[in-house]
């Protein structure tokens, strides 16, 4: 145990703010648990707080905090710093409060800081003005090849996340608005029984597109069942369309593509961005 002196941790749920005191490096996160489940007058109250409940910002980003592990590097990112941290709080099994109601603008999915933090002074004085006119150029062709990479990697890049689907774990899936539901590819249903491995041509989706029945899919921490049709793609096993993404809520970031977040559980879910490529090394476009 470290002497470390108690601190003031803020909380910010979907609909208000509150601090407690809570020793980081002293207490653990069953303490922390324990701490808000007891806190009275709060749209919570009542309600045990645990895993899925807890996320923190760090450098930028916002983080589970769920269990040991968690709290671990909680710790380790907290004593490098003197600052009170700031955590978010919400009930998984609780929708967020809809646009007509109130909404705490400081709960990270209700912030709209992405474009503020942009946003420049629109008051100079004349020197600072010929200062700009004269950089432009420059800073300009900066945000030329800036807006290129981005647009590269926008529309060559594609959205992956991994989850289960029915009882294979650890899927590589594609999230893909193009797609209008929820497909599985012929070999990969085959290879774990969705259809039988015998399937010859003219049966499960040769002669068209075939539902194989609806299946539990989990993407982070929640699972929600949907219809699923066999696909011919090659590159993906699983591909999740909009049929997913509305069902889920799913808001996507223009400027950051990896940046996922379920607007049904308030869950941030881990992105990779995927440029798929031939045997020549070419590009393969994904639509």
């Amino acid at each position: 145990m470290t002497s470390e002196k108690p601190k003031v941790l803020d909380f910010h749920t979907p609909t208000s703010s509150f601090s407690l005191i809570h020793s980081v490096a002293n207490e653990s996160i069953t303490s922390l648990f324990d701490k808000l489940s007891r806190k009275k007058n709060t749209d919570f109250s009542g309600k045990r707080v645990g895993p899925g409940w807890l996320k923190y910002e760090w450098n930028g980003s916002v983080w589970n905090l769920d269990d040991d592990a968690d709290y671990t590097i909680f710790q380790w990112r907290q004593g490098e710093t003197a600052e009170s941290p700031t955590l978010f709080l919400r009930n998984p099994s609780e929708p967020l409060p809809s646009q007509s109601s109130y909404r705490n603008t400081s709960f990270y999915l209700f912030r709209s800081d992405h474009t503020g933090s942009v946003r420049h002074d629109s008051h100079h004085d004349s020197s600072s003005a010929r200062s700009k006119k004269k950089n432009s150029p420059q800073r300009d062709s900066v945000l030329k090849h800036r807006k290129d990479f981005e647009e590269f990697h926008t529309s060559n890049g594609v959205r992956t996340i991994t989850g289960s689907i029915g009882p294979v774990q650890d899927v590589r899936m594609l999230l893909k608005t193009g797609y209008r539901y929820v497909y599985i590819s012929r070999k990969f249903a085959m290879r774990h029984g969705f259809i039988p491995e015998d399937a010859a041509p003219g049966h499960y989706g040769y002669g068209g597109l075939v539902n194989i029945g609806k299946w539990p899919i989990t993407v982070g921490q929640t699972k929600t069942t949907h219809a699923v049709y066999l696909s011919e793609e090659s590159h993906f096993d699983v591909i999740l369309g909009r049929s997913f993404m509305e069902k889920r809520q799913v808001k996507t970031n223009p400027v950051d593509p990896t940046d996922i977040v379920c607007l049904d559980t308030g869950e941030k879910l881990d992105c990779e961005l995927v440029i798929l490529k031939d045997g020549k090394g070419e590009i393969v476009t994904v639509t």
